[in-house]
């Protein structure tokens, strides 16, 4: 079976300040990396209303409507920054990655990849940050479950900076469990291994700077994958941030291209022993252009690869 891709031209209209590290070239760095691959090729629709509600408040929705600019930009926090394209590539990357769980869940692909931004999982019900407008990877779970009648999800986020509005939007949610790596101390500053949710269903995995592609997988054995395992999930979403690699200027990481890879083979392991091989990744961080581009290129080349085993 095939990998599924999707992004869509409308995510390049979400335009930063000069010298903001989200910035257009990302997604264009990664699209390029993946061009020569033989994947089915998507577009992310837009995202409906009802999905979004699933995890934000309509005052949320209502505001960040509201507050678009007819031209330039308008910065809702120091971070994070809306453009007057930037409603329609957020909603692209909800609609992307509802349409990668409907394709997959259907049969109709083995896996998909999601490549639109802004990224998603710093953002919190009612509050936009980090980048992030929309929790894109908390509402295709709950899209999962709701729509399609799952039992259980589980997300692994394995970007440098903790997900910390996909562990807000889903603090309460008992059939997810959400399995993060993340380097700490930094942004945002939540992510302690003792967060572990309402249901004890989240599990943090901090790692401290200068951590090794080595050290990062003695950890994961050690305590997330174990998580996952456990709880037998009928999906596995991931959150793919590619910032811990070691070029990346906001991280202090130091994986490699390879350690993406290993990350990849093993959660869909996972996958295979407990879903058919059902994996869902959305595009988060990644701010070093050549970097970014080579692991996501590992990322989706592991994707391929085991697709086509099924």
């Amino acid at each position: 079976m095939t990998t599924a891709f999707f992004t869509h031209p409308d995510c390049d209209l979400h335009i930063e300040p000069p010298g903001n590290p989200e910035q257009v070239a990302r997604l264009y760095a990664v699209t390029s990396a993946l061009a020569g691959m033989d994947l089915r090729r998507c577009d992310a629709d837009r995202g409906r209303m009802a999905d979004i509600l699933r995890c934000h408040s309509a005052r949320h929705i209502d505001r960040l409507r509201a507050a678009i600019p007819r031209q330039g930009w308008i910065g809702l926090t120091g971070d994070t920054y809306l453009a007057p394209g930037s409603f329609d590539a957020a909603l692209r990357g909800v609609g992307g990655a509802c349409g990668a769980v409907d394709l997959v869940l259907s049969g109709g692909a083995a896996n998909a990849f999601v490549a639109t931004r802004p990224p998603g999982h710093h953002a919190e019900r009612e509050t936009a940050m980090g980048f992030c407008l929309f929790g894109t990877i908390a509402i295709a779970a709950k899209y999962a479950l709701d729509h399609h009648g799952l039992s259980r999800v589980a997300i692994v986020d394995f970007d440098v900076h903790h997900g910390n509005g996909t562990q807000s939007l889903l603090w309460d949610e008992p059939r997810v469990v959400f399995a993060s790596s993340h380097e700490m101390p930094q942004y945002p500053g939540t992510g302690a291994a003792s967060e572990k949710g309402a249901h004890g269903q989240i599990h943090n995995l901090p790692l401290s700077a200068g951590c090794t592609g080595a050290e990062m997988r003695a950890a994961y054995e050690a305590q997330l994958f174990p998580a996952i395992d456990a709880f037998a999930p009928d999906l596995i979403l991931i959150s793919a941030g590619f910032d811990a690699h070691h070029a990346d200027p906001l991280g202090d990481l130091r994986w490699a291209e390879d350690d993406f890879a290993w990350l990849t083979h093993r959660i869909c392991d996972l996958a295979d022993t407990h879903c058919a091989g059902r994996v869902v990744s959305a595009l988060e961080g990644g701010y070093d252009l050549d970097a970014l581009a080579a692991s996501a290129a590992a990322h989706v080349a592991v994707l391929k690869e085991r697709g086509n085993d099924r």
